[in-house]
């Protein structure tokens, strides 16, 4: 079989059989094209070809810089896991091709995980004008962000009908529905902006715009508006929407809560992936006890 007729029907299988997001097979069709194209260069031009000095060669090619421009080790990764999945899915569907269990991640230093104190929050919050619409709906979107540790691409989908309990329903990565609680703070932020709203637009949170109708609001205009929040309240770190979830997973984590848990309120599909906060909460224990260890005196 091609290789452009196996990657489409495996992006097809993607959609339907996994229910994967469209960024997440638009990122795939990326990887892998990239895939292909540098195999055809090499006379490599069915599945059956696919061998250990095409892989060998490739993974070379990623590690050197593509025009001019390294790739840095995770998004090396990033391509090595989609062709990974390409590879399984052919094995699966019993297409004689290289073995996925062949193809091993790179090494990659720990990422360090950046988080809000609950000061630093409370500081970016009283930054907001909440006396003007934009206002009102940003620090209501903030709040929710915190309250629920939803990543911003499934709080910018939600519509205003979701949130009429205090438990919000999300069907977070891979068509996974899950279960979230909305904090008494932030729902008594959320009934202020709705009492504000007079239009009829479903989305809960929209861009205003006096050139257009009201349209839901964007990723980028949430990283936007944060951004400017941060910066008025003088702190110097790179804030995004997704550090209110780390945000949100740290404050559980130190106040006790366990980690299965947490990851059932973030939607992770792997422990593994919880266990990244870990450290955080570790070093919070190791300056607990450096702090009161052996303090008692005789």
């Amino acid at each position: 079989m091609e290789l452009e007729i196996s990657i489409r029907d495996f992006l097809e299988n993607c959609e339907i059989e996994k229910g994967l997001s469209k960024k997440t097979i638009d990122n795939y069709l990326h990887y892998l094209n990239r895939f292909m194209d540098f195999a055809k260069e090499r006379n490599y031009n069915t599945i059956s070809q696919i061998d250990k000095n095409l892989i060998k060669d490739y993974r070379l090619y990623l590690n050197n810089p593509i025009n001019k421009k390294e790739l840095k080790k995770i998004t090396q990764n990033y391509h090595l896991i989609a062709l990974r999945s390409y590879l399984k899915y052919l094995q699966k569907n019993d297409l004689t091709s290289y073995s996925a269990e062949n193809i091993t991640l790179v090494k990659t230093s720990p990422k360090e995980i950046e988080h809000l104190t609950m000061e630093e929050i409370e500081t970016i919050f009283s930054k907001i004008d909440i006396d003007s619409r934009t206002g009102l709906r940003d620090r209501t979107l903030l709040e929710l962000l915190f309250s629920t540790g939803l990543r911003i691409s499934e709080v910018i989908g939600l519509d205003k009908n979701d949130v009429a309990n205090d438990e919000i329903s999300v069907q977070g990565k891979g068509g996974k529905i899950r279960v979230v609680f909305v904090s008494d703070r932030a729902r008594e932020w959320l009934d202020k902006y709705l009492s504000s709203r007079t239009d009829t637009e479903p989305a809960l949170f929209i861009n205003y715009s006096k050139r257009s109708p009201f349209t839901r609001i964007t990723p980028r205009s949430v990283q936007r508006n944060l951004q400017k929040y941060s910066s008025l309240a003088g702190i110097s770190k790179h804030i995004t929407p997704h550090v209110l979830r780390h945000s949100f997973a740290t404050d559980l984590l130190m106040a006790g809560a366990d980690l299965r848990s947490v990851q059932e309120l973030l939607g992770h599909s792997s422990i593994v992936t919880t266990q990244k906060y870990t450290h955080i909460t570790n070093q919070h224990l190791k300056d607990v006890f450096h702090a009161f260890h052996g303090k008692i005196k005789k």
